[in-house]
């Protein structure tokens, strides 16, 4: 017999509670939620421990809330703004709604701003065909080298043969139990320097093309000359992405960290058009109205040249004024201000390509100069610093304390710093020319060189190291041993050259690692608010963690002469020295940096 299926009818002992509770559920709503949490927990009770585990997995996404996704935009970018940058890269990765606010330009603009990071506005390109440079010649020797843009020490010998600058400090060592003593240089091999012709290429500056590397776009931001092949580079937006610019510096200051650069040549001996003798300095500018970055160098030729980073040739050349070495430049808002031996400081109008103004009150060498929007600052070996107000450059104050010659001041933040072959640091009052601070013996030798950014001071000195030193507190750091204030230095660890975490070497804890300081004068010196950059006599430049000292990069290779002057930004420095080689260690390579405002 055949029975058909009765739907109505379930063959089990015992009916689920679920049956029940999908059989009216407009009485379960109608329950509170004390009784609904009780029913609830004795339904889950009933069921298998794999039922509970599926059940636990549906469940746990309703107790998730997000808190600062729920909240008005404003807000949460609000809560966002004072988490760093870090923090923002992994809150991308949270949620769609989280990415949003996290790659918001506003949040990213502002840690732009904290580290003073701009975006450049991509200028109007120009063309220009790639200049080329013969090879170099090896250095021949003679006694012809010293370095016109030191002064003498205190104590020193008047009766040593000099060289038209009068300069004797850089072979003579300071005992200060006795006599000084000649000393023998590391830099040993003197380089004669052939005369050449000079043709200059007389170009308007405001032609000048974007600061690029060869084979890109004009807007692309390298500073390799035209010598070097580089990959093109795509145009920059138009929009500024603040995110990309502060990663892109975040990267860059990480290749710094590791050490990973290029090294190039802007010019090398002989040249065509190039410096025919020693380049004692250098600096690189940027021009306010187009963002093209340049590089002016001073030689001992009596010329200063303005150089194309991008095709590696000469823009202009400066000259017919200095009857001797130029020895210090300073560029800034248009105008530039060079130092001499002849005793004389010049001050150019750019765009006019003209002298404006030559001042001769100093009665030895020039051995340095710097100027702000209100004054110009010269030192010389006649022991004097003068200061002259601008607009029309009239004689301010003469400072003469210094017992040796001046060898190099720096300005800022409404105060002037000296130092001097006296082995002394001062500190001056920019208005009332008062002495504030003297810092006696601040090196065991005459300090060379200085850079000023307040609080704080960097100097290096012929006795091979260098010193950081902040005003307010009077601490700070030496590769001198025996200074005191030293500021403990931790282990360095692996970067990670995209999002700038840092892993330790190994197992076993790292022990702090040793300053390895210059071994010979140190000539030039460079700071910000990151790093530390020395050139020396030892041919070599170096790199240091501003806030502890610690060596970061060690920089060889590129020079077979005493090196006079260093300069530097987030992308590369730039070095010149009596082998009359400029050059340019590239930390940005492989990296579009075009649209980073230098």
């Amino acid at each position: 017999m055949l029975f058909s299926t009765d739907e109505g009818y379930i063959d089990e002992e015992m009916l689920s509670p679920v049956a029940h509770v999908g059989g009216d559920q407009r009485a379960i709503v109608a329950r509170t939620v004390r009784e609904r949490e009780e029913l609830a927990y004795k339904i889950l009770a009933s069921l298998p421990r794999a039922s509970l585990a599926v059940l636990q997995s549906r469940i746990a996404p309703l107790l998730k809330l997000d808190i600062v996704g729920l909240l008005p935009t404003e807000v949460a970018l609000h809560v966002f703004s004072y988490l760093p940058y870090q923090s923002l890269l992994t809150c991308a990765l949270v949620s769609r709604r989280w990415r949003v606010l996290a790659d918001d330009q506003s949040l990213w603009k502002s840690l732009c701003l904290e580290r003073k990071w701009e975006w450049r506005a991509p200028p109007d390109a120009f063309q220009r065909e790639a200049g080329t440079c013969t090879s170099e010649h090896p250095a021949d020797h003679d006694s012809d080298s010293d370095d016109e843009g030191m002064g003498d020490e205190e104590d020193d010998d008047d009766n040593m043969q000099v060289d038209d600058s009068s300069f004797v400090s850089a072979f003579m060592d300071i005992d200060d139990d006795g006599p000084p003593q000649a000393a023998a240089s590391s830099s040993a091999a003197r380089l004669s320097v052939p005369i050449h012709l000079l043709t200059a290429a007389a170009q308007s500056s405001t032609s000048s093309s974007s600061s690029t590397r060869p084979m890109r776009s004009p807007r692309a931001r390298h500073s390799a000359p035209s010598m070097l092949q580089s990959p093109a580079a795509a145009h920059p937006t138009l929009k500024p992405d603040f995110k990309l610019l502060h990663q892109t510096h975040v990267r860059l200051r990480n290749r710094f960290a590791a050490g990973s650069y290029t090294l190039s040549n802007l010019q090398t001996r002989g040249a065509p058009n190039s410096h025919s003798n020693t380049i004692y300095c250098l600096q690189l500018y940027t021009y306010p109205e187009t963002g093209t970055q340049v590089l002016f160098t001073g030689s001992k030729d009596r010329t200063i040249r303005e150089w194309d980073l991008a095709t590696g040739s000469v823009i202009r050349v400066l000259d017919g004024v200095h009857e001797s070495s130029v020895l210090s430049i300073c560029v800034y808002r248009g105008l530039l201000a060079s130092a001499s031996s002849d005793r004389r400081v010049v001050v150019w109008d750019l765009a006019k390509d003209q002298p404006i103004k030559v001042i001769r009150e100093h009665e030895d060498s020039v051995l340095c100069v710097r100027f702000d929007d209100k004054r110009l600052v010269s030192c010389s070996k006649d022991r004097t610093v003068r200061t002259y107000l601008f607009p029309d450059l009239a004689p301010q104050h003469v400072l003469n304390a210094h017992r040796a010659a001046v060898n190099a001041v720096s300005i800022s933040n409404n105060h002037i710093t000296s130092v001097s072959g006296d082995r002394s640091l001062r500190l001056w009052d920019v208005e009332t020319g008062a002495l504030l601070r003297t810092f006696e013996n601040h090196h065991r030798r005459g300090i060379a060189s200085i850079d000023y950014k307040h609080p704080f001071v960097l100097s290096g000195s012929s006795d091979k190291h260098i010193r950081l030193l902040d005003l307010n507190t009077s601490q700070g750091w030496s590769t001198s041993p025996s200074a005191d204030n030293k500021v403990p230095v931790t282990a360095r660890a692996v970067v990670c050259e995209a999002c700038g975490s840092a892993t330790s070497g190994g197992e076993t804890p790292q022990p702090p690692p040793r300053r390895r300081a210059h071994e010979d004068l140190v000539r030039s010196v460079a700071l910000n608010s990151e790093v530390v950059v020395s050139g020396s006599y030892d041919f070599t430049v170096k790199v240091w963690d501003r806030q502890t000292g610690a060596l970061i990069a060690d920089l060889a290779g590129g020079h077979t002469g005493r090196i006079f002057c260093v300069g530097f930004d987030c992308t590369k420095i730039v070095s010149c020295g009596e082998d009359q080689r400029i050059c340019i260690w590239d930390f940005s390579h492989g990296i579009e940096t075009s649209f980073i405002k230098l």
